[in-house]
């Protein structure tokens, strides 16, 4: 049997430890998990997309089935050309659920042989994102056991 590629996509600006819960859990269910950094140019990241690979990168060492690869365009292009069968998405809320259906709905209509899994966080992380870290930073607050010290390092720098 062939082994099972998944893709994890995200913005991950920046990374943070919900993202690597959903990532450390999607590893442990695939055989290989590549964990995709997605350029939009229509977004005004905090971090450039290198940045935020190099990140993920460092977080996910630890992982031998864990890659980090960055695109831009249509996820389902990504997706065949990675050669995967399934998009790994995670799901926080009621907000969450109706947006990742609708977009793995189109997925599926673009790509019907590529199925959608949708995993929740733990518990310790549902509230967690990372527009809210990036927000506590502005104002001072303090993310520890939100984010990886090497991300509140850079957030630090970049953000005061």
């Amino acid at each position: 049997m062939k082994p099972v590629i998944a893709i994890c996509p995200g913005s991950y600006d920046p990374v943070t430890y919900g993202h690597l819960d959903l990532i450390e859990r999607a590893a442990r269910v695939f055989d290989r998990l590549i964990v995709a950094v997605l350029q939009n140019p229509e977004k005004a990241p905090l971090f450039p997309v290198s940045e935020r690979a190099e990140m993920l990168r460092e977080a996910t060492r630890g992982w031998s089935n864990v890659e980090v690869d960055v695109f831009e365009g249509l996820l389902v292009d990504f997706v065949r050309r990675k050669g995967a069968r399934v998009v790994v998405r995670g799901i926080r809320a009621v907000s969450d659920y109706e947006y990742e259906l609708q977009m793995a709905l189109m997925n599926r209509k673009m790509e019907p042989t590529v199925e959608t899994v949708f995993m929740l966080p733990a518990e310790t992380f549902s509230f967690l994102s990372s527009s809210l870290v990036r927000e506590i930073v502005r104002l001072g607050g303090s993310v520890d056991g939100l984010v990886p010290p090497m991300v509140q390092t850079r957030l630090k720098a970049r953000l005061r």
